[in-house]
């Protein structure tokens, strides 16, 4: 609702702490910002980066495949409860200091894991990563935008988010080829060294980021008590389910269904990534106009790039205009769902931030547990349908449910 002035009283708000500390986005402010960008390409790297090396791992730590598999589990499981708990437990604590203490676990982080001696202190050291993730993800966005003005939120988050589409196209590939030239602990040596990095930059860049407020354990409810927030975490939860249950099986679909070899799967997961990373800024100015369009949209491409694979054939072309579709509404998503929540709570952000990160990881592990018992018991093509499906109730639910009352501004529009 706009008042007497013009403005919109809910978004002023929101923008107040990022207009008191800077006029303007200076330099200096996007640098901070980009350091906090480069912080996530390196948590993300970090996070995934066992699934390219899982054999590896599991051969020098004497463990099977299966129990090897942990590394990637657990770390998100905590990550569920780790952003929740952070928040309440850092009360006013400058931002700036919980961010830098989460950039030295993920150093800490690695390196345990990179000398890791035994199977048990390498899960030791995911559990340790699965705190930081789950902290990140939690204080990240919003810290972000209080570095800038208003009219460049959108860009701020976004450029966040990208952190974890260029992992996709460059950490993890990079992670996997070190790990084959020098052995797996160099991969975890070498994103150690980057996070290191960012840690210096981060001290030198990093203004103070007061809290809006400290928030206790109710205040976590705050978000489930807003209609809009209720709207939106029903939608992450069919929406990543959906998915995660298909993008886990996104290499068998290329060789099995599309009919690829090795060397055109690797080319299609590349453009999928690089797709993605393009979609993450394009999700920024998209979001910058209208949040329950963008999520719309990321939504409806997804369910036609899923319910595609069934149709459409087989060969490159085929897999290469599902791949893309696909790519730009998955760098979409994470912009779209993380603008979604800050519209829904601007006076409790990192609340309904901390809850989005539990929504994303419990949707994550559904959705892998439901495509593994669909692909097992009926197989890939079945398994894409149900995705779409899930997928598709989601943009069911932003469609008929996300309409705000009184119709609720977007993020400020990007400048051109």
């Amino acid at each position: 609702m706009m008042n007497s002035s013009g403005s919109n009283p809910c978004i002023d708000d929101l923008a107040a702490p990022a207009r008191d500390a800077v006029a303007a986005p200076t330099r200096s402010a996007w640098l901070a910002v980009g350091s906090i960008a480069v912080g996530t390409f390196a948590m993300v790297s970090t996070e995934f980066m066992p699934i390219g090396l899982l054999t590896d791992i599991a051969r020098g730590l004497n463990v099977s495949d299966g129990t090897a598999g942990l590394m990637i589990t657990m770390p998100g499981v905590l990550a569920a409860f780790a952003g929740p708990a952070l928040i309440v437990a850092s009360g006013r604590l400058d931002r700036r200091t919980v961010l830098i203490a989460l950039t030295l676990l993920l150093i800490a982080s690695n390196l345990l894991a990179a000398f890791a001696p035994n199977f048990t202190t390498m899960l030791v050291a995911r559990l340790m990563l699965g705190l930081a993730v789950g902290g990140f993800w939690t204080f990240a966005p919003a810290a972000a935008t209080q570095l800038v003005p208003d009219a460049s939120k959108a860009r701020a988050m976004s450029l966040v988010l990208a952190g974890v589409s260029a992992a996709t196209v460059l950490g993890v590939p990079a992670g996997s080829w070190l790990g084959t030239m020098f052995g797996w602990r160099a991969s975890f040596a070498v994103t150690g060294a980057l996070a290191a990095a960012v840690l210096l930059v981060q001290l030198w860049l990093l203004p103070a980021i007061p809290p809006q407020r400290a928030i206790g354990a109710r205040d976590l409810l705050t978000p489930l008590t807003r209609r809009m927030a209720q709207v939106g975490l029903l939608a992450v939860l069919f929406f990543i389910a959906g998915h995660f249950a298909a993008y886990t099986y996104l290499k068998p679909l290329l060789q099995q269904v599309f009919g690829l070899q090795a060397n055109a799967v690797s080319t299609l997961l590349l453009v999928y990534g690089a797709v993605g990373f393009i979609g993450t800024f394009l999700g920024g100015s998209l979001v910058a106009r209208s949040v329950r369009g963008t999520t719309l949209l990321a939504a409806l491409m997804l369910a036609t790039a899923l319910l595609l694979t069934t149709v459409i054939g087989t060969g490159m072309v085929a897999g290469a205009v599902v791949v893309v579709i696909w790519g730009v509404a998955f760098g979409l998503i994470p912009v779209a769902l993380t603008g979604w929540m800050m519209e829904a709570v601007p006076d409790a952000q990192e609340a309904g931030q901390a809850l989005l990160v539990t929504g994303f990881q419990v949707a994550i592990a559904s959705g892998a547990l439901i495509g593994g018992l669909m692909v097992d018991s009926r197989g890939i093509s079945p398994t894409m349908v149900l995705s779409g499906v899930l997928v598709l109730i989601a943009a069911l639910i932003v469609g008929t449910l996300g309409r705000a009352r009184g119709g609720a501004a977007p993020l400020a529009a990007i400048p051109e």
